[in-house]
């Protein structure tokens, strides 16, 4: 739970890769990747909720940036609900660790 709360603010405020880090963190918890891949989108839309009813009212908001963002959004979410249905357990898992590697890596050289 204290896993969530801290990635839930870091998500709230920055967003980037929380999918992952939401992913992993219910995994190493014990759940199956299709079960947690369920609950990760239900943790995320109350993150980005909460989030989006902060935000929504400061005046530094680039909303240009916004439209982009969600239709990225969007279209990632409908990509991961076909691979979650359609692609071997392992497989999942692998392409979840290869992408938070290298996001990891590109986050910290950038």
């Amino acid at each position: 739970m204290a896993m969530q709360g801290c990635i839930a603010i870091y998500g709230g405020y920055f967003g980037g890769g929380i999918g992952f880090l939401i992913l992993a963190a219910l995994t190493v918890a014990g759940q199956q990747v299709r079960t947690a891949a369920a609950t990760k989108n239900v943790l995320a839309m109350a993150m980005n909720a909460s989030a989006v009813a902060i935000f929504a009212f400061s005046s530094q908001v680039n909303w240009p940036a916004v439209l982009a963002l969600g239709v990225g959004a969007v279209g990632g979410s409908v990509c991961g609900s076909w691979a979650i249905r359609w692609l071997p357990e392992r497989m999942l898992r692998g392409f979840v660790v290869l992408v938070g590697v290298v996001l990891t890596i590109w986050m910290f050289v950038r």
